[in-house]
């Protein structure tokens, strides 16, 4: 079972769940690869360090497998393996961003976790358009300051060929005769 002592003490608290409108315009950002990427924050349950991932056949190579977060299995994606990015090793400072999406838990998996931006419509700009791996999991691009932060589209991050990848994982855990 999961230790809640595994929570990120530097990213600790930057998740406000009371009120859905101090959320709006807020975005969880990271790091992967050397790029800063922002999710939207309501999908955000929890941060939690890198721990031990059961590894499950058959999957996507991206889906680096299942956690056990108090006692709840939850499956794992590696987002640089999405983004077709080499591997690297896991360290201290990589985390899993636990997100919430149509009632699936899913972990991404990212080198770094920054902080929580506000970034109102105006300073957001649609992606660009090009062809390429992340380019179909773009939201559009947030103008911070003199930074720009690549905002994703959770839901489409966490699908394969329009299936949740959380279904993925519970379809083949299922079969298997695995219960969560």
């Amino acid at each position: 079972m999961a230790d809640t002592k595994n929570i990120v003490p530097e990213v600790d608290g930057l998740i406000d769940e009371d009120d859905e409108d101090t959320q709006k315009d807020k975005y969880l950002t990271f790091t992967v690869g050397g790029e800063d990427y922002g999710i939207e924050i309501c999908y955000v349950t929890e941060i939690i360090g890198i721990q031990k991932i059961t590894d499950v056949p058959d999957m996507p190579a991206y889906i680096k497998g299942v956690i056990n977060l108090r006692g709840k299995v939850i499956p794992v994606l590696d987002v640089r393996i999405r983004f077709r990015m080499p591997e690297r090793e896991y360290d201290d400072r990589t985390c899993i961003i636990v997100v919430n999406v149509t009632g699936n838990p899913i972990g991404l998996v990212v080198d770094t976790v920054k902080e929580v931006l506000s970034i109102p419509p105006p300073q957001v700009e649609p992606p660009p358009e090009i062809s390429g791996t992340a380019q179909q999991y773009l939201k559009g691009l947030g103008k911070v300051s003199d930074e720009v932060k690549i905002l994703l589209d959770v839901e489409k991050l966490v699908r394969r060929d329009g299936a949740p990848a959380p279904k993925l994982i519970a379809d083949f855990a299922r079969e298997q005769g695995i219960r969560a």
